[in-house]
């Protein structure tokens, strides 16, 4: 039941187009106001009338029904209060019948979303600072499926540039074919930090690296022998704390793929007439719409990002023709987005509207910036095992006969990294702190997946359930409900506003809704019917939970 256009239908207000009207009815914060609310200082300006006349207004018209049992005009809004008990028994049967799909809609149907998240640079560790832009595009991802769309996930590897040939010269000088296989990134990392060091006392070593970067560019044997190596022992390393994460792509394509696709780019803004040379540079001048030039070739000829993003929105946009193409990247870059995406619009490419920068806040140490080149960084990995272990010893500790603990500190560690860096609004930056990504103490991950455990024990002891007709309701029963029925409008509104902390934040407020009924509300009770309708509050939430930690990526667990 589809509470919101049951309102919008009896509602006719003039010169407001029911669908607008759909999208300003709410849920009221507290249950006691209403179960839906239209806040009317939304109207004012269409009827020219104060808000709190027009709320008394429409509430003098209004006449309940079957399903709308009271509306009432409150300090200029229109409360309005449903036939709880059949709305109850109705989601909570819908919910345990469609069960993994809840939540879920069929809204993308036939469109199709490119998200370019993650894109590791080749030959660097996976640090901290790659955590945001890895689980929020990966969230979105997850998302956009569950609400019908085709998902194209995009690791647009940092596989281009002149610190290739920066490591080439460092691996000539200082490392091996044996030690790269051995300790990996650890050692492509030593030897580019070393590079670094080396370079201050002897700049030259910077020309004989551009050297090596055109000698890959020109195909040489060796050159890119090496570049391959560096690129599979990069993508092994990081594929383990992928799975780690739960978190999968579609494409690999990364800058190089781009390489011989660039010109004809080139070509067109030529002949478009957008190109001017400046110090011998070939740009595109901006500063009509407020934006410095945006830079498309070097004055030797060499491209850019711009130039390679350029090229990669056109082979999408031809490839896979999308509705929506998203760019999950730091806010740093908004600048960047704002040119490239002026340039296309420029070129003429009406689908540039649909191109989108998902900014995310910057991760900091409390030291300080993090540097690969000086290696000041923060593993990601390391982080990942430490909250594992945390999780282990916590399991260890408070229920040491549980079956299966490897597994659960596994989930319940990935789960707190994954919902730390998913849980405040994405813009944020977030100073990294061991404390706090390790507390297992009040609105973490653990405590959600604490409440499905607690869901499952519940559902263990009590049984399948049965017939609940006509049992009546109390405050904390249908809060829970209350809650469970904001998810699907959630998910949409995370969708919408590429915003998965959306969905971790319902988490938080359903299990604390569903924690709070299971302190006040005994389940296992003598009376059958309310029993059974207990639990299959209980029932729902454990699939509801479920489903939000799933769009996440993170799991649950059976016991904690």
């Amino acid at each position: 039941m589809d509470y919101k256009k049951l309102i919008t239908e009896k509602l006719n207000i003039d010169g407001v187009e029911k669908e607008t009207l759909y999208g300003f009815i709410e849920v009221p914060p507290n249950t006691d106001m209403g179960d839906y609310a239209l806040p009317c200082f939304k109207l004012a300006k269409a009827l020219r009338k104060p808000p709190v006349k027009i709320a008394e207004d429409l509430a003098s018209a209004f006449v309940p029904d079957q399903y709308i049992s009271d509306c009432t005009a409150v300090n200029g809004y229109l409360n309005f209060k449903i036939n709880r008990k059949g709305y109850a028994f109705n989601l909570l049967d819908q919910i345990v019948s469609e069960g993994d799909n809840y939540g879920s809609d069929n809204i993308g149907n036939g469109k199709t979303i490119c998200i370019d998240y993650s894109s590791i640079n080749i030959a660097k560790p996976f640090h901290i600072g790659h955590l945001s832009t890895t689980v929020i595009g990966s969230a979105l991802c997850k998302i956009f499926r569950f609400l019908g769309y085709k998902v194209v996930g995009i690791n647009h590897l940092g596989d281009y540039g002149t610190q290739f040939g920066k490591l080439i010269v460092a691996f000539k000088k200082w490392s091996s074919f044996e030690a790269v296989e051995k300790d990996r990134l650890k050692e492509l990392t030593r030897i580019y930090v070393k590079y670094h060091d080396e370079a201050k006392i002897h700049p030259e070593m910077d020309d004989e690296a551009r050297r090596y970067f055109k000698l890959i560019e020109d195909g040489d044997k060796e050159s890119n022998q090496l570049f391959e190596l560096f690129k599979r022992i990069t993508l092994e390393e990081v594929d383990k704390i992928y799975k780690l994460l739960n978190v999968d792509f579609d494409s690999y394509a990364g800058e190089s793929f781009y390489n011989d696709k660039m010109a004809p780019v080139v070509d067109e803004l030529k002949e478009k007439g957008l190109i001017k040379i400046s110090d011998g540079a070939s740009i595109v001048d901006l500063e009509e719409y407020g934006m410095p030039p945006c830079l498309i070739l070097k004055s030797d000829g060499s491209s850019l990002y711009a130039t390679r993003d350029m090229a990669a929105a056109v082979y999408r946009k031809n490839t896979y023709d999308f509705d929506k193409c998203l760019y999950v990247v730091a806010y740093q870059q908004n600048l960047h987005f704002k040119q490239f995406f002026k340039v296309l619009e420029l070129m003429g490419k009406t689908w540039a509207k649909d191109m989108v920068h998902v900014a995310y806040g910057m991760v900091s140490l409390e030291s300080g910036s993090m540097s690969t080149r000086s290696g000041n960084v923060v593993l990601l990995e390391d982080v990942i095992n430490k909250t594992i272990e945390k999780a282990y010893k916590v399991i260890e500790e408070k229920n040491p006969a549980l079956e299966g603990k490897d597994k659960i500190a596994k989930a319940v560690g990935t789960g707190a990294v994954i919902f730390g860096a998913l849980c405040n609004n994405k813009i944020k930056d977030i100073v990294f702190s061991y404390d706090r990504v390790l507390s297992f103490e009040g609105e973490t991950c653990p405590y959600v997946q604490y409440t499905v455990a607690r869901c499952n024990s519940v559902i263990s002891k009590c049984g399948e359930g049965g017939c609940f007709d006509g049992v009546d309701m109390n405050a904390d029963e249908y809060q829970v409900i209350s809650e469970l029925g904001r998810f699907k409008d959630v998910v949409k509104a995370a969708g919408e506003k590429y915003e998965p902390s959306f969905v971790t934040r319902y988490a938080l407020d359903l299990a604390t809704a569903f924690n709070k009924f299971y302190m006040n509300c005994k389940i296992a009770v003598e009376d059958e019917k309310i029993k059974n309708f207990r639990l299959q509050i209980t029932k729902a939430v454990k699939i509801t939970l479920t489903n939000a930690l799933t769009l996440l990526g993170i799991e649950t667990v059976e016991a904690m």
